[in-house]
């Protein structure tokens, strides 16, 4: 153990897990359903990590009304938790690094913007055992970059934020620890590169899964 951290939050969506063709495939088909034109993955990725609703609102053409906006949200929301996983995946090296965290006794879980049911079916499947807890949005839990979800993994883990680091892929995840009053990893293998996480004021980066894993396992930040 490196001696500084005892729990590490990771993000899900670009961070942990490669989420996007289900994301997208998602988007597009809610889309579809409503005779509205369907967005690149691109257009996509962009918007990633503020949340499902942002996501629907930035896909649907300028002056959409919000009773459309609604319909295609709840569509969304139908297909993904059938389809969550069926092309997600998790990152190379990211289930060996969670193994080996929980080998040295450091606590791991996860917080995202994405729905708290997907969240959860989502750390089923790839990370049993090795999360110890994982919040995702709901009902009474302000979404990131508030802390809320931050403050909820604390809580249920009964840790200090002093001992606790934050690790994410976006704007989202920086400023949510920031207002969490914890260190922060940015890891560039998400949504945004290295120049979109230095401008938006990430101090530390990490380009792959063995620099991430020398920063938790070997030296410290």
């Amino acid at each position: 153990m490196n001696g500084k951290y005892e729990l590490v939050i990771f993000d899900m969506d670009g961070t942990i897990l490669y989420t996007l063709d289900d994301i997208c495939d998602g988007v597009n088909a809610s889309l579809s359903k409503h005779g509205l034109p369907v967005r690149t993955k691109d257009e996509i990725r962009r918007h990633i990590g503020n949340g499902i609703r942002h996501e629907i609102e930035s896909s649907v053409p300028e002056g959409t009304k919000e009773s459309m906006i609604d319909a295609v949200f709840h569509d969304f929301h139908a297909w993904y938790e059938i389809h969550c996983n069926d092309r997600t995946r998790p990152y190379d090296g990211i289930v060996e690094l969670l193994e080996d965290l929980k080998q040295a006794g450091i606590h791991c879980a996860v917080v995202s913007n994405k729905a708290d049911y997907a969240v959860k079916a989502l750390n089923e499947i790839y990370f049993k055992g090795l999360l110890e807890a994982g919040v995702g949005e709901k009902d009474g839990i302000a979404r990131k970059p508030a802390p809320d979800e931050v403050d909820e993994v604390l809580r249920l883990l009964n840790m200090e934020r002093n001992r606790a680091v934050y690790i994410g892929d976006s704007e989202v995840d920086i400023e949510t620890a920031a207002n969490a009053g914890m260190d922060c990893i940015g890891v560039s293998w998400g949504y945004r590169d290295r120049k979109w996480l230095q401008e938006c004021g990430a101090e530390v980066i990490v380009d792959d899964v063995s620099q991430l894993r020398q920063l938790l396992l070997g030296e410290s930040l």
